[in-house]
């Protein structure tokens, strides 16, 4: 700067504003400049920075992974920020450089309300070594950072700041002697900006402690000016603060967690032009033996082979290799799929250590396809998603009541269009079986295809025009089995066999023989038929411990696994929470267990079977617990009632998958449904019992009407007061009585005055029962009603208010997790939100509208 007095003038004025506005000046003003103390190079930048439209989302390119916002992320400073191309160095077009080359902090604070005024979502700001080269103290330098953060905080409080460290210098190249040699001066400001960051509300980013080499100067592989950053050095700054950017946990957010993860400070640069796998060593070898063949023998289920071992694996990340050990190929698949993990940001990893094995053999998916129909494509995203998160069994139900969906060509007239009730003529042909079961195979997954026999097979009766259990249905049944068994490489047939009357008592033995004939095992559903001992048992209730407490008999737990019947919110909650099986881990007859989708009502379209059933995050939950074993018996139906530390960890690793992988579309076009928010940090106070005509009520909001009605504190974003299935299943109120009336209430907090939105409903409808639609003008039949800041939020207009419920008809809008969330003002800090749940009779009208007593409140974030 031509005029070091001027700058340092003005410098003074900055920091005597800067000490105005923190005590007691509530409204910060910027200093004003002449245009003269700017060099032509800074004018022209921020000229061309003015210009620059706003972000928005026709500007975003398809593969971001920030695209649940729209506004721009800056980065704010000198030439060292001026020097990159962030945008592509992060594969993401929000990201706006705004650096020019030799600014000062006055020079910042002179444009700094072209950065305000984008309303941005991040800031992050380097600025401070030409102030230094200039002669000026750390001390004033810092007063002017912070006079930014706070000028940025007060105009756009929803902007998340960032303030990077200044880099260290490096003398020893002969360059720029007026700032290399402030090697002190940058140390001692970095101090003063990482003390200065919770009073400021900023996040301290410390990449000086990163950048520098044993003598406390700047690394000379990551500059050739001592000053400036090369590529390596541009590279390196991206890989530190790539969680930061991308909003994301500091280490990869892996899932299911490996049982022995140990972090290095190194990092593995991605080579370009090869692929992952093409950059890993892969060493096969018995865990017992060196240097020898992999064992590839056992199959699932099968008894005395170590699964763990069969799915066990090493993973070991440096700086210059990648290097997978396992006995299997199915070993190296798990690897591989963790170290896709690793390699979130796609050009750098984290060196690490892993071991890893799988505490259960069977950890399944079940897809109901005989009631709604899903494409082959739909199909395969599930897969896929199965595959990424080391699931390993595909139930596929295919014959239903509705519908018959599997070809067999001795009796086309099984998926005859006049025999279904839904979706009719439309089911799977035998190359479309056959390309299932090889597409789950390449992706170490075991598909295990359900005939249900005999029971839900009024679609075979319509066809055949007999009863499964007569002799004739009996012929007819052995046909399509020796068909199927003899047309399809699948080890496992499921027989169904629940929810009928056995009138023909040898029919499922009979069956269950001919089956293995073929060398196939035989899995059916518990309580059901009159099984043999070899059958695998598949639980959906336990008849008291007798089958988790017979040696004799293997089985598979799906008990309280039906997403159908799950609340998105609670279903994470429980999924994480259960003990499977009733085992920390599996054994010989506890194989694992499989989670459920069993869609009972007709949906409008195929895409609504995955929106209004939790089935990706409830699959990344069942993905943690059944690798990780361990969990809680029983159902967990409130965060409070688990262990609220680990669910809350378990959350932000979800939340990140959530970000990165499934808020795009699949290879195939098709949209990823996910339906979760963050719940772990929302806690609730429980007041009550009151009685309807308690007068109480109307003084509610007084100190001492709360302090002697206090019941509780809980946690999440749904709150099961009481469960529907009580008193099997516990909700956060011990003792419910009809006619109480309970409150809860919570503070949202907002950095602005703004219209957000939110998730809100009380009675989430499950899939299976025909319930009724909510009543018109109500949020549920008795009255509940939620407000915010003393104001009622209405509910929504129904689009079939009071509809009886009927199994024929598509729910619409009645989940608040497939309509359109509530949008409430909030004023700027806290607001209070307060629900009233009062309470009626305790068991529904019918089987098919429970009387359920519990609210959803949460915030979404888009």
């Amino acid at each position: 700067m031509k005029n070091n007095f001027l700058y340092k003038v003005i410098l003074f004025f900055c920091t005597a504003l800067l000490g105005m506005s923190l005590t007691g000046i509530s409204q910060i003003v910027l200093p004003t400049y002449p245009d003269s103390i700017f060099n032509t190079y800074y004018h022209q930048r921020y000229s061309l920075f003015k210009s620059m439209p706003k972000a928005g989302a026709s500007l975003l390119n398809e593969g971001a992974f920030l695209s649940g916002s729209n506004r721009d992320i800056i980065f704010l400073g000198n030439s060292i920020n001026d020097g990159s191309e962030w945008y592509e160095l992060f594969n993401d077009i929000r990201i706006k450089n705004r650096g020019i080359s030799g600014d000062i902090t006055t020079g910042i604070l002179h444009r700094l309300k072209e950065v305000t005024n984008r309303k941005p979502a991040k800031v992050f700001l380097m600025i401070g070594i030409n102030d230094l080269g200039r002669g000026v103290s750390p001390d004033s330098v810092v007063k002017n950072i912070l006079l930014i953060n706070d000028y940025i905080l007060q105009e756009s409080p929803s902007t998340k700041v960032y303030i990077e460290s200044i880099l260290p210098v490096n003398a020893s190249f002969g360059k720029f002697p007026g700032q290399v040699s402030k090697g002190a001066q940058v140390v001692r400001s970095n101090e003063l900006l990482k003390a200065a960051a919770a009073r400021h509300r900023y996040e301290y980013i410390d990449l000086h402690s990163k950048f520098v080499d044993a003598q406390g100067l700047l690394d000379a592989k990551y500059t050739n000016d001592g000053l400036h950053l090369t590529g390596a050095g541009y590279q390196h700054w991206r890989h530190l603060i790539y969680p930061k950017v991308a909003g994301l946990t500091e280490k990869p957010a892996l899932i299911p967690m490996p049982t022995q993860v140990n972090w290095k400070e190194a990092y593995y640069q991605l080579q370009d032009g090869k692929t992952l796998k093409e950059q890993v060593t892969i060493v096969l070898a018995s865990p017992n033996q060196k240097n020898s063949k992999p064992e590839l023998k056992g199959s699932v289920g099968e008894k005395n082979v170590s699964f763990s071992k069969n799915e066990a694996y090493e993973l070991s990340v440096s700086s210059t290799q990648i290097i997978i050990k396992a006995a299997t190929e199915h070993g190296v698949f798990n690897a591989m799929q963790t170290l896709q993990q690793l390699a979130r940001n796609g050009l750098t990893i984290d060196a690490v250590e892993i071991k890893d094995s799988p505490a259960f053999a069977w950890r399944g998916y079940m897809i109901d396809v005989g009631r709604n129909y899903l494409s082959m494509n739909l199909l395969k995203q599930q897969i896929d998603i199965m595959a990424k998160y080391k699931l390993n069994v595909f139930h596929f139900h295919a014959t239903e009541d509705i519908a018959w969906r599997i070809t067999i060509k001795q009796y086309p007239q099984l998926t005859a269009p006049e025999h279904m009730l839904r979706n009719k003529g439309m089911h799977y042909t035998e190359a479309e079986i056959k390309e299932l079961i090889a597409y789950c195979k390449a992706r170490n997954i075991l598909f295990v295809p359900e005939i249900d026999m005999p029971g839900h097979s009024a679609a075979f009766k319509r066809a055949i025009k007999v009863d499964m259990q007569s002799d004739s249905g009996i012929v007819y049944v052995k046909n399509i089995l020796k068909e199927f068994c003899t047309t399809y490489d699948v080890p496992y047939i499921h027989i169904g066999a629940d929810e009928v009357k056995i009138t023909n008592p040898n029919f499922i033995p009979e069956i269950t023989k001919y089956i293995q004939s073929f060398g196939k095992k035989v899995i059916g559903w518990q309580p059901g038929g009159n099984f043999l001992d070899s059958t695998i048992r598949q639980l959906w209730m336990d008849d008291l411990g007798k089958i988790t407490n017979d040696k004799q008999v293997q089985y598979i737990d799906s008990r309280h696994l039906y997403l159908n019947h799950m609340d998105p919110l609670e279903a994470v909650t429980t999924i994480f929470n259960r003990q499977l099986a009733n085992r920390n881990s599996g054994d010989k007859n506890a194989l694992g267990a499989i989670i459920c989708t069993w869609h009972d009502r007709a949906v409008a379209t195929q895409d609504d079977v995955l929106k209004m059933n939790p089935v990706y995050p409830a699959m990344l939950a069942f993905a943690e617990r059944s690798w990780r074993g361990g969990g809680k018996p029983g159902w967990i139906a409130n965060i409070s009632d688990g262990d609220e530390t680990a669910f809350a960890e378990f959350e932000q690793r979800l939340l990140d998958h959530q970000q990165q992988s499934f808020n795009v579309t699949d290879s195939r076009g098709i949209k990823y449904s996910f339906p979760y928010q963050a719940q772990s940090s929302i806690h609730w106070k429980l007041y009550g019992p009151f009685t309807k005509d308690d007068s109480a009520i109307e003084n509610f909001l007084s100190e001492n009407a709360q302090a002697k009605s206090y019941y509780k504190t809980v946690t999440g974003g749904t709150i099961v007061l009481r469960h529907w299935w009580a008193p099997l299943i516990k909700g956060a109120i011990d003792s419910i009585k009809p006619n109480q009336v309970w409150y809860a209430t919570t503070q949202i907090w907002s950095e602005e005055h703004a219209t957000k939105p939110f998730w809100i409903g009380f009675n989430n409808l499950s899939r299976s029962p025909a319930t009724d639609s909510p009543p018109a003008f109500a949020w549920n039949e008795h009255n509940a009603t939620a407000t915010v800041n003393g104001g009622i939020v209405p509910p929504p207009t129904w689009n079939r208010a009071g509809q009886k419920g009927n199994s024929e008809i598509p729910l619409i809008d009645e989940g608040y997790e497939y309509r359109e969330p509530t949008m409430i003002e909030l004023k700027k800090g806290w607001n209070d939100v307060r629900i009233k749940i009062p309470i009626g009779k305790l068991s529904g009208k019918d089987w098919q509208n429970p009387a359920k007593y519990m609210f959803t409140f949460v915030p979404v974030v888009r």
